[in-house]
């Protein structure tokens, strides 16, 4: 009966058990129960309940549950109920609709200690990782949700345990490749839970080609088009690069910038962007931000920048930048990645200063961006990404800061004022009535000035037409009259700023603002008033600037010399009074949030006060200025003394470094030349030897003629009663002597020039210069031309003997022919035979006319061969010539560059011992010395170039 009423639903009879009751006999079927359906069902029971009585089952079932997962593995099914009891238990997720106040506190500590306790035993989450391994759906599922939950829970426990585990990040990340997309996307919902703020994992994970995988999934879901799985993907790489060097050199060196370049294709129709859209985008342009962050090592910056640009990623941001319809946060996001690519990288910074807006007429992108700035009606957040990026492009940027600066001197401003230039705007900015304008212009128009001396000096020609009718006044002057007027304290903070940067480290410009007589009065009277708390800020930006007055006085206005000031200070405002206005800059709290990073961070426009680059300048001069307070005029005198002899001795030796760099300049230019004539004597020697072989390949001609002529001449010799006709052999030999005597009045000839190249030869082998271990570089480079000039004359000698060879085989040849006249002597009138002897005497006359023939060619083209020959030596004879004079010149000029770089080298050596004594004189007075380590540098870098240079030697 009990069981028909618990199937047809009516109501049972007796008490009903309590929940805990359930769960205690589920759990005891669960562990007794030896068939395998039995336990399915109470564990299917379990999961039922898990998320009503989280806690029971937490308690009672939670080693059950896990000796299920232990035993049962063949079974999918209860596998898959008992990683969702679990799951459901220790998941935060699933109560987070509960309206009570009092639930979150609870949820929270039930989580963390359920996790406690199944982490405690490490054996669990090993486990745990096998069971995702596994293929089958309702396995592998519940078991990726699990992981990630305790990964929630007890985030560096888990990440511990995982990371000592064999393969452990390596079996989680192909959750990336799985084709059931939901365990792929909880996949990568797992690995963010697990690269959080454990750089180790991170590594492992980047070379397990996450980053491929990952970029993969961004293109096939639409890139900034697609859904949450794209926003997923971005904030797990995000997680990788973020402060991970190692990972961020391995994403570049990948090649995978260039693939971001398609995220930011946005089309010209812009309205109309899905909340997803803008996610994903403000994301991606994050991730661009991490990749190139200034607080990333100067390398790993600057090569991703560069990166950036030739991938034509800067290209599309800052056509993004241009667009219209761009929603105003993906604007402000867009802005301050661009500032971060192009800040402090030339190449980038040039290429931005090209963008024009499309308008017309075309305007710079800087100036319309500055028109923002400046546009009180513009969101506060705006405005703050266009300074950034009008300061990211001045980093580092002197040609930028020339190009700012020129836009507000007479000589380039537009007469007919149909442009408005970025310097106009600036002014436009300082001046007008809104104070965060003020500030804004100012602090832009202080990073133009930031380490640029001249520039300070250039702006100093300013000037401003203030009304109709009165005369213009300079823009230190205005400054200065604006100041006075007791404006807002955020427009006089932002003044202040920008004449201490300008005035410091610039004597021209601290002597213009002494020179107005109301200035010094000012400051004093606002340092010495008791003011509150807003004005302190400013108390101790204009102690600040009185003391730039003092420290980088040169005394050339009288009544303003450096003591008179100090005495000034000393009656009316008193030393430790002073000294204590300084210090209230560097003691507010908006200070110290400035400085910590680049990128101006306000929550309003109230907080906006100091710049990062002017807290850097405050902490530079606020010790100089303190001690130059308390020095007495004979101490000035002898620091000024000292500073103009430091200088003097600065220039000095900046001046020989110039000329010891035009030196060595010079001497390349040398070494060029030596390799020059080097490399001619080469092809010299290569024109040598392929004669030579010419000359071996008609001595081989000849010798063969000659063996063939030795034949005919036995030939004929045997048949001489046939060898008269009519006399024509007689007139052919005597043709043939008559050459023959050409021939050796020729070979005279050569004799004689060849005896004038060996005596040449013999002089240039015969000198030999002595040169210090300073030259014998360049000597070793000359030396190549004696050393083919001794190659010639073994060429000359083996020419000499060749001729002489041919001279004997003429000889031998002219014999042959006085036998053959001898012979004709003998048979002057022969008497011919029967018919057979007369056909035989006319055939060896054809021959031995043919023979003639030909001998006479050959004849010829030796003739020809020597008269080459002879022109050869002729030029090979001048190149001597010439390398000699070459050499003998190369050998007086490195002599005296000798002689200079030893002057060059005594000087510099009594140069720095006197200015080591008076940098030692200075630290004895007390003075504060920085050490010229750029000099030191280049000192060194000079010795160590001389040391190679000698070493080569």
């Amino acid at each position: 009966m009990n069981f028909l009423r618990g199937v047809m639903g009516g109501p049972s009879a007796g008490p009903q058990p309590s929940g805990a009751e359930t769960i205690q006999k589920l759990c005891d079927r669960v562990a007794s129960s030896t068939l395998l359906d039995d336990r399915r069902d109470a564990v299917r029971a379990l999961k039922s309940l898990s998320k009503k009585y989280r806690l029971e089952v937490g308690t009672q079932a939670m080693e059950h549950l896990i000796h299920v997962l232990q035993t049962d593995r063949s079974d999918s099914e209860i596998i898959g109920y008992a990683l969702d009891t679990l799951y459901n238990i220790i998941s935060n997720d699933l109560e987070e609709e509960e309206q009570e106040e009092n639930i979150p506190k609870q949820i929270d500590d039930l989580g963390s200690q359920f996790t406690e306790i199944f982490i405690k035993q490490q054996e669990n989450v090993t486990l745990l990782l096998s069971l995702v391994e596994e293929f089958d759906f309702h396995v592998r599922w519940p078991g990726v949700k699990l992981l990630t939950s305790l990964l929630k829970q007890q985030g560096p426990q888990v990440q511990q345990i995982i990371l000592v585990s064999p393969m452990g990040v390596s079996r989680l990340m192909d959750l990336l490749a799985d084709s059931r997309e939901v365990i792929r996307n909880d996949g990568v919902l797992l690995l963010q839970q697990l690269t959080k703020s454990n750089a180790a994992i991170q590594k492992i994970v980047a070379f397990e080609n996450a980053f491929e995988r990952l970029l993969d999934i961004i293109t096939e879901e639409g890139n900034s088009d697609g859904g949450i799985v794209v926003e997923d993907c971005l904030l797990l790489l995000q997680n990788l690069l973020k402060n991970n060097n190692s990972n961020q050199n391995f994403f570049k060196e990948g090649s995978y910038i260039q693939r971001m370049k398609p995220w930011f294709e946005v089309g010209d129709d812009n309205c109309g962007w899905s909340a997803q859209k803008v996610t994903n985008l403000h994301l991606m342009l994050q991730l661009v931000r991490v990749l190139v962050s200034p607080t990333n090592p100067p390398g790993a910056t600057s090569s991703c920048q560069k990166a950036m640009f030739h991938c034509g990623l800067l290209q599309q941001l800052c056509t993004i930048l241009m667009a219209t319809g761009v929603p105003a946060d993906i604007l402000t996001e867009t802005i301050n990645t661009v500032s971060e690519v192009i800040r402090g990288c030339q190449m980038n910074q040039d290429y931005f200063a090209s963008v024009n807006a499309p308008s017309n007429p075309p305007r710079p992108a800087i100036v319309v961006l500055l028109m923002s700035m400046v546009n009180e009606r513009q969101p506060f957040v705006l405005r703050c990404a266009v300074l950034y990026c009008f300061q990211c492009f001045l980093y580092k940027n002197q040609k930028g800061q020339g190009e700012i600066v020129s836009t507000l001197l007479p000589s380039t401003i537009d007469a007919t004022g149909n442009s408005v230039s970025a310097g106009q705007l600036l002014c436009g900015g300082l001046f007008s009535t809104d104070s965060l304008s003020n500030w804004c212009a100012a602090v832009a128009l202080a990073h133009a000035l930031q380490e640029n001396a001249s520039l300070k000096e250039q702006l100093l020609r300013v000037q401003l037409a203030t009304s109709i009718g009165n005369p213009p006044v300079s823009l230190l002057q205005q400054c200065t009259n604006i100041l006075s007027q007791g404006s807002k304290v955020q427009t006089r903070v932002g003044l202040l700023m920008l004449l201490c940067t300008w005035l410091s480290n610039c004597s021209i410009a601290v002597t213009h603002f002494l020179h107005n007589t109301a200035n010094i009065p000012f400051l004093t009277g606002q340092i010495a008033e008791n003011l509150g708390e807003e004005e302190q800020l400013v108390q101790g930006l204009c102690a600040l600037l009185l003391g730039i007055s003092i420290y980088y006085n040169d005394n050339s206005l009288e009544n303003y010399r450096k003591e008179k000031l100090k005495q000034l200070i000393e009656k009316r405002i008193g030393r430790e009074n002073f000294i204590e206005k300084l210090g209230f800059i560097s003691k507010h709290e908006l200070y110290s949030r400035a400085a910590q990073k680049p990128q101006p961070s306000f929550s309003s426009p109230d907080h906006m006060m100091f710049d990062h680059e002017f807290t850097k300048l405050v902490k530079e001069l606020e010790g100089v200025i303190s001690k130059a307070i308390y020095k007495s005029s004979e101490e000035d005198k002898k620091e000024e003394e000292v500073k103009k002899t430091l200088e003097q001795h600065d220039n000095i030796v900046t001046h020989y470094k110039k000329v010891i760099r035009e030196q060595d300049q010079e001497l390349e230019e040398l070494k060029q030349r030596v390799n020059t004539l080097t490399s001619q004597n080469e092809q010299l020697q290569a024109t040598v030897t392929q004669q030579v072989s010419q000359i071996q390949q008609h001595k081989d001609q000849y010798n063969l003629l000659k063996v063939q002529l030795g034949k005919d001449t036995q030939h004929h010799n045997s048949h001489g009663d046939a060898f008269q006709v009519n006399g024509f052999q007689t007139e052919e030999v005597s043709r043939l002597k008559e050459e023959l005597e050409e021939w050796k009045t020729k070979h005279e000839v050569l004799q004689g020039q060849l005896r004038e190249r060996e005596s040449m030869s013999e002089n240039l082998k015969s000198p030999q210069l002595e040169m210090g271990t300073a030259e014998q570089s360049s000597q070793t480079s000359k030396s190549g031309g004696l050393e083919h000039n001794d190659e010639l004359q073994k060429e000359l000698d083996m020419l000499r003997s060749q001729i002489q060879l041919q001279a004997a085989e003429i000889s031998k040849l002219q014999l042959e022919n006085q036998k053959l006249q001898v012979s004709n002597g003998t048979t002057a009138d022969p008497v011919l035979g029967d018919g057979a002897t007369a056909a035989n005497s006319w055939e060896l006359e054809g021959r031995l006319q043919q023979e003639i023939k030909e001998l006479k060619s050959e004849v010829k083209a030796l003739s020809e061969q020597k008269e080459v020959l002879k022109q050869h030596l002729d030029s090979s004879s001048s190149t001597v010539a010439i390398l000699q004079d070459e050499k003998s010149k190369l050998q007086q000029e490195v002599a005296e560059s000798k002689k200079e770089q030893d002057d060059l080298l005594v000087l510099l050596a009594d140069q720095d011992q006197k200015l080591l004594a008076l940098k030692i004189k200075l630290k004895d007075l007390g003075f504060p010395v920085e050490d010229d380590d750029d000099i030191e540098s280049g000192d060194q870098g000079d010795e160590d170039e001389d040391g190679d240079e000698e070493e080569q030697d």
